[in-house]
């Protein structure tokens, strides 16, 4: 009953989306669900896409980092699905990823919305506080894929020179970038970056 559309005077959160399961398949189409509702989400008032199910042990550890970081960016409600009395440490290095969980955290309330689709790649994106973006390159195929990410459809002004931090990897890359973005990414998996925008004094010798 499309409760995004109303449920803001009643609650904090609502469903968007059936009950999801331990599948990529459910757990992407799930996303795809709730991104239709992006612009109902924010500060009080979420889109609530079905618990996690990271550690239920139906998908890949790369699938599961897709699903966390979908539903970090997405600005979900990051319900733990799994038993953590016998959790692994790769499920825990994924639910307890702190940077992640500050974009979904963040105090603008924003959710990521998929800006761009190429076939089975795409890019989410959305706005974070001080003028910081978060991007998603997302490979849903079963195949290597090369995905770019263009300033112009993820919100930044052209020639806008950034740093760009990996939040899996937990480095930021030494490369400044400018006007697009692009990586490697395997099947079923994803790169999530944080995006800052450098000031003139910052932007000395940029490495593009």
């Amino acid at each position: 009953m499309h409760p995004a559309l109303w449920a803001d005077k009643l609650g904090n959160s609502w469903r968007t989306t059936f009950d999801i399961n331990d599948s990529w398949e459910s757990m992407v189409s799930r996303a795809d669900q709730n991104e239709v509702y992006a612009e109902h989400a924010r500060p009080g008032g979420w889109n609530d896409p079905d618990m996690l199910e990271v550690g239920n042990g139906g998908m890949s550890n790369d699938e599961y980092i897709v699903h966390f970081s979908l539903w970090a960016a997405s600005k979900a409600p990051l319900i733990i699905g799994c038993d953590v009395r016998s959790m692994t440490k790769e499920t825990l290095a994924i639910l307890g990823n702190e940077e992640v969980i500050a974009v979904n955290q963040d105090p603008l309330g924003v959710q990521a919305k998929k800006v761009r689709m190429y076939g089975d790649s795409e890019v989410w994106a959305g706005p974070l506080s001080r003028y910081r973006t978060v991007v998603i390159l997302l490979n849903r195929s079963p195949e290597f894929r090369t995905i770019t990410a263009q300033w112009d459809d993820i919100g930044l002004p052209p020639n806008t020179v950034v740093e760009v931090k990996d939040l899996w990897k937990h480095v930021t890359l030494e490369k400044r970038f400018v006007n697009e973005l692009t990586a490697d990414v395997h099947h079923h998996a994803c790169k999530m970056f944080l995006l800052t925008p450098l000031t003139l004094s910052e932007e000395d010798e940029p490495k593009v």
